[in-house]
C-alpha cells in the first residue's frame, strides 16, 4: 500500500464516498461474524503481552479448532489473546479475526477483534487508512489457482504468485497457513517469503483432496501487516484415474415367463470416483455375453443401465435362469475409457401356461353299499408348472353323476392326487353302478401365451361298482388330518381314529392296524384306536405331510379303511427363561436387569411379560418393564441384607410361560466386586459361638485360680503388719455395676503415709497418693516414691509396681483380642445367637497391677512369679483367709 499522504485525494466528496464504502464493508463483516470485540491497547505491544480475553463459548460452545487470521496473535482455549511478536500500531486501530471450528458439527464462527491505540489518530489519517485498504483489496486477490491431479512435475512446480502493491513502499515478506502448508497434508505447498511464488512439492489425489483453501499473509520485517489476510483456493483438476465399479457384485432380478417385449427386468448401477459431470464419469453400459447365447432375449440401456426384454420367448419350463455379463465404461463409452464388468442373474417366474391332465381318461373302482366317508380311489394328475405353486396345485370337481351328493373329491397336497370318497351311503338295490365325470383345474386361471392353443379342459370318467355286502367298520371321518409336534417324543399320543360298525353304531369289538407298506410315522393302538408317534423328526421335516392308511377289522373279519393325513408341525416346546439368574445388589439398591430368552420363533417369542409368582416375594420386590425382553427388579421397601430367591414367571407372546428362580445377594457393599471379596474372606472365621464362650470362661477361671494362689503365697509376708480396717477400706462391697458419680474426696479410701527407715536396707518410703474417679470409666491409683510392704518389716525386696503393670499389660492384651473374637462371632452368626451371651457391661476400673497370668505373660520366665511377693493391700484379706484355712 502507498503512504496515506500520497494516496489521499483532497476532494471532500471522494472522502465521503470512501467513508460510505468502508461502512458498508464493515457492516457486511459484522453480519457474517459471530460478534465483535474491541480492546484499548498501547500503541506498541511487546511479544507475549496479554491483549485481553474473549468469551469463546458465547459464539461456539464446542470449538475444536481455535486459530487467528493474524500470525502476530495467538488464542488460548480460555479466550486469552497474546502477542507473538513486537507490534506497533501505526494507525488508529488494528483488526484480526478469531476462527472457531467444530469439526463434528461442521460449524464455523468468526470473532472480529479490533485493537485501538490509546493515542488516536486524526480524523484525516483514519480516512486515508480506509482508502488504502479499499485500493489494496482490489489487487491483493489473484484468481483461483489450479493444479492437475497426479501431476508428473517436475517438482517443485510453481502454480501461482501472490503479490501486494504495498511492496512499492515496504519490504514485504509473504507467508501462508492452512491445509497443505502446516496442516495435513503438511508440506504439499509452500510460498517463497520474498517473491510470493506458490509451489507444489508433489502430486495430489483429487479424490482425497479436491481443493485447498490457504490463507496468505503479507507482513513487513517488523511484523506490520499492511494487507488483510488473503483466503486463496487451489483447485485440483481431475484426471481419469478411477475405473467405474458396479454397486453390487451380483445383481439378481426376476421376470415372468412369456412377458411382452420391452418389459423392464431391472437396473444395474455403477459408480465412478472421478469428478462429476465430466467425461470421466460419463458411464455407458452394454451386454458382453448372455447364457444361453441364443436367442438374444435381453438388452440394456447404454446410459441408464435398465435391462429390458427383446422378445416374449421366455419359457420357464425350457430355461429357468439366464446369466448376463454387463460392462460399464467411462469417457462416454469411448474405447480408451476405463471399464469394469458385473454379473446379472435373471430368474424366470412361472405363470400358469400348462394345464393339468389326467394319466388315464377312465378309471374303475368298487364301493360297498352303506359305507360312508371311505376312500375309494386316488386319481393322479400331472402339471408341468412349478411344483407346490398355485399354477401346479390341482382342484378336482365332479361335474356329472353326483347329483345326489354321494361322492366327494379332495386333493392330496403332497402328491397332487385326487382322493375320491363316498360321503353318503350307496344302495346296491337302487343302483349297482355309478358313472362319474371329473375335471381338474389349477388354483389360478390358465394363461394363454404366444405359440399356444386354447385350453381344452381335462376330464376323466370313473366307474363306481356298488357291492352288495354286509357293511364292515366305517371310519369317521374317512380322512383324518392331524398335526404333530416336531419335537414330541416317541410314544406321544396325537389323537384317536375310531371306526364304527354301521349295524350297531359303536366301536366295540373293532381292532385297528396300519396297512402294510405305510410310513412309520405313527402307530395305532389295536383296541382303542389311539394314535402315537413312532419316530423322532428332524428339523428339516417341518411342514411335511404323509397319508397313512388305517384298517379297522370287526369280529366277523370285515375290514374298514380310513386315511390319516399327518402333518409335521414346528418344534415349539421350549418355554421362556431368564438368563442370567444370579445377581449382586449393593447398598444403593440399584435395580438388577433381568432378560428373558427363548429359542422359539414367533408367536412363541417376544414381547415377554414378567411377574413374581410368589406372593410373599411380590410384597417385598417389584418389577418395572424395560422393553419387550427385559425388566428391572428392585425391592419395594428397606430390606435386611441377605440372599433372596425370587421366582419370576415369564410369559411369551403365544401364551407359554416358564418360571425361573432369580437369586439376588443383597450385600453391604459399594460395588459387586466388594461383596465377592467378603464372601471369600468369611470362611477364615471358623470359631463358633460356644467356642468363644468357652475361651472366655476358661480365661476367667484361670485368672481366679492364679489370684487365689498369689494370695496364699503372700500371706506370710504381710499378715502381721496390715491392720484389719485397711482391707475393709479397699475392698468395698457393691451390688451394682452402673457407673456412679465422680468422687473427689480423698478420705473415701484412706491410705497411710509414713516414712520408715530400715537399718538393714536403708530404704526411704515416700508418701502414697491416690485418685479415684467413679463417674467415668476408669479407677486408677498411683503411688509416689519407691516403697514396698516388705520395707516396713525390714525386708529389701523389689517394688510392687512391677507386678501391677505386668497384670495391666496382660489385661489390655486379652481384652482387645477377646473383644475382636466376640465381634467376629456376631458377624458370622448374623446377630442371631451372640446376643445370648455377649451383653453390655460397664468398665469398673483398670484392675490389679499384678503380673501376667501363665503363658500369656510377655516377661521372661524367671519373672513370672515375682508379683506373688508384692501384692498390694486389697489382697491381704484374701491372703489371711487362705492362711487360716
Amino acid at each position: 500500500m502507498a503512504p496515506a499522504a500520497a494516496r489521499h485525494g483532497g476532494s471532500l466528496c471522494g472522502t465521503a464516498c470512501r467513508q460510505l464504502l468502508l461502512g458498508l464493508l464493515v457492516l457486511s463483516l459484522w453480519c457474517e461474524a459471530c460478534k465483535k470485540v474491541t480492546f484499548n491497547v498501547p500503541s506498541k505491544l511487546e511479544a507475549g503481552t496479554l491483549v485481553g480475553r474473549v468469551n469463546l463459548k458465547e459464539c461456539l460452545k464446542s470449538a475444536e479448532r481455535i486459530s487467528s487470521s493474524d500470525p502476530d496473535f495467538r488464542i488460548l482455549e480460555d479466550g486469552s489473546v497474546y502477542t507473538t511478536n513486537i507490534i506497533s500500531l501505526p494507525s488508529e486501530e488494528k483488526t484480526f479475526t478469531i476462527l472457531l471450528k467444530d469439526v463434528q458439527r461442521h460449524e464455523e464462527k468468526k470473532i472480529h477483534v479490533n485493537l485501538v491505540a490509546h493515542q488516536k489518530k486524526t480524523h484525516k489519517t483514519r480516512h486515508t487508512r480506509d482508502t488504502v485498504l479499499r485500493r489494496t483489496k482490489r489487487k491483493w486477490g489473484p484468481i483461483p489457482s489450479s493444479m492437475m491431479e497426479n501431476s508428473l512435475g517436475p517438482f517443485p512446480l510453481q502454480i501461482q504468485q501472490v503479490q501486494s502493491d504495498t511492496a512499492q513502499n515496504y519490504t514485504i515478506y509473504y507467508s501462508a497457513t492452512g491445509p497443505g502448508i502446516d496442516r495435513d497434508p503438511k508440506g504439499l505447498f509452500y510460498v517463497e517469503r520474498e517473491t510470493g511464488n506458490v509451489f507444489a512439492t508433489g502430486p495430489v489425489d483429487r479424490e482425497q483432496y479436491p481443493e485447498f483453501k490457504i490463507i496468505f499473509f503479507a507482513n513487513t520485517a517488523d511484523g506490520y501487516s499492511p494487507e488483510r489476510p488473503l483466503l486463496h483456493t487451489i483447485r485440483i483438476e481431475d484426471d481419469n484415474d478411477n475405473a467405474p465399479c458396479f454397486t453390487q457384485d451380483l445383481f439378481t432380478f426376476a421376470v415372468p415367463e412369456h412377458c411382452k417385449p420391452g418389459t423392464v427386468v431391472g437396473k444395474v448401477t455403477a459408480e465412478d470416483r472421478d469428478e462429476l459431470y465430466t467425461l470421466h464419469t460419463a458411464l455407458r453400459y452394454r451386454i458382453v455375453s448372455e447364457q444361453p447365447p441364443l436367442p438374444k432375449i435381453f438388452s440394456v440401456h447404454h446410459e441408464t443401465g435398465v435391462i429390458t426384454t427383446l422378445t416374449s420367448q421366455l419359457d420357464r419350463e425350457i430355461v429357468g435362469k439366464h446369466l448376463l455379463l454387463v460392462e460399464v465404461r467411462d469417457m462416454a463409452g469411448q474405447p480408451f475409457g476405463l471399464c469394469n464388468t458385473g454379473t446379472v442373474v435373471i430368474n424366470v417366474g412361472d405363470v400358469n401356461d400348462n394345464a393339468p391332465c389326467f394319466v388315464h381318461s377312465s378309471y374303475e373302482t368298487k364301493a360297498l353299499e352303506n359305507r360312508v366317508n371311505v376312500e375309494i380311489l386316488r386319481i393322479p394328475c400331472l402339471d408341468k408348472d412349478e411344483p407346490n405353486s398355485p399354477a401346479w396345485n390341482c382342484r378336482f370337481s365332479i361335474v356329472k353323476g353326483n347329483e345326489d351328493n354321494h361322492f366327494a373329491i379332495t386333493t392330496d397336497g403332497r402328491t397332487n392326487e385326487g382322493i375320491l370318497c363316498v360321503v353318503k351311503g350307496l344302495d346296491y338295490e337302487t343302483a349297482n353302478l355309478r358313472i362319474l365325470e371329473i375335471t381338474a383345474s389349477n388354483e389360478i386361471p390358465y394363461v394363454v401365451v404366444p405359440y399356444s392353443s386354447a385350453l381344452a379342459q381335462c376330464t376323466c370318467t370313473v366307474r363306481v361298482i356298488v357291492l352288495d355286502d354286509d357293511e364292515g367298520p366305517v371310519f369317521k371321518p374317512c380322512l383324518l388330518p392331524i398335526t404333530i409336534d416336531g419335537c414330541a417324543a416317541v410314544g406321544t399320543v396325537v389323537g384317536n381314529y375310531l371306526a364304527v360298525d354301521p349295524e350297531t353304531g359303536n366301536s366295540e369289538g373293532i381292532r385297528y392296524r396300519i396297512a402294510p407298506g405305510q410310513s412309520n410315522w405313527i402307530t395305532i393302538d389295536e383296541n382303542s384306536g389311539e394314535l402315537r408317534i413312532a419316530r423322532l423328526f428332524d428339523n428339516d421335516m417341518t411342514g411335511r405331510q404323509c397319508n397313512i392308511t388305517v384298517l379297522a377289522v370287526d369280529q366277523s373279519g370285515k375290514t374298514g379303511t380310513g386315511t390319516v393325513l399327518v402333518t409335521v408341525g414346528a418344534c415349539d416346546r421350549y418355554y421362556p427363561s431368564v438368563t442370567p439368574t444370579e445377581f449382586i445388589m449393593c447398598r444403593d439398591r440399584k435395580p438388577v436387569y433381568i432378560t428373558a430368552v427363548t429359542p422359539n420363533e414367533s408367536p412363541y417369542s417376544a414381547p415377554f411379560r414378567f411377574a413374581i409368582s410368589d406372593r410373599s416375594m411380590d410384597s417385598g420386590w417389584q418389577t418395572v418393564q424395560q422393553d419387550d425382553k427385559s425388566v428391572l427388579l428392585s425391592p419395594r421397601t428397606d430390606i435386611p441384607y441377605g440372599i433372596y430367591k425370587i421366582p419370576v414367571n415369564v410369559r411369551d407372546n403365544g401364551g407359554r410361560q416358564g418360571t425361573s428362580v432369580v437369586t439376588v445377594n443383597y450385600c453391604d457393599c459399594t460395588t459387586p466386586s466388594d461383596c465377592g471379596m467378603l464372601r471369600q474372606e468369611d470362611p477364615a472365621v471358623t470359631l463358633g459361638v460356644w467356642a468363644i464362650l468357652a475361651m472366655i470362661l476358661g480365661s476367667l477361671l484361670l485368672l481366679l485360680i492364679l489370684i487365689t494362689l498369689c494370695g496364699c503365697y503372700g500371706t506370710g509376708a504381710v499378715s502381721k503388719h496390715v491392720p484389719d480396717d485397711l482391707a475393709n477400706q479397699n475392698l468395698i462391697i457393691s451390688n451394682t455395676e452402673a457407673p456412679g458419680e465422680e468422687v473427689m474426696d480423698p478420705n473415701i479410701i484412706p491410705l497411710q503415709a509414713a516414712t520408715v527407715n530400715s537399718c538393714d536396707q536403708g530404704v526411704g518410703m515416700g508418701t502414697i497418693g491416690h485418685e479415684v474417679k467413679t463417674g467415668g470409666q476408669s479407677f486408677e491409683m498411683s503411688k509416689g516414691g519407691h516403697q514396698t510392704l516388705e520395707s516396713v518389716r525390714g525386708y529389701g525386696q523389689s517394688t510392687m509396681e512391677q507386678g501391677r503393670y505386668s497384670y495391666s499389660e496382660w489385661q489390655n492384651f486379652m481384652h482387645s483380642r477377646l473383644g475382636e473374637k466376640v465381634y467376629m462371632c456376631r458377624q458370622n452368626e448374623e446377630n442371631k445367637h451372640s446376643e445370648d451371651y455377649v451383653l453390655p457391661y460397664n468398665y469398673e476400673g483398670r484392675g490389679s497391677l499384678a503380673g501376667s497370668v501363665g503363658c500369656c505373660s510377655d516377661h521372661q520366665e524367671e519373672e513370672v512369679l515375682d508379683f506373688l511377693d508384692q501384692l498390694e493391700p486389697k489382697f491381704r484379706t484374701l491372703a489371711e483367709t487362705c492362711v487360716k484355712r
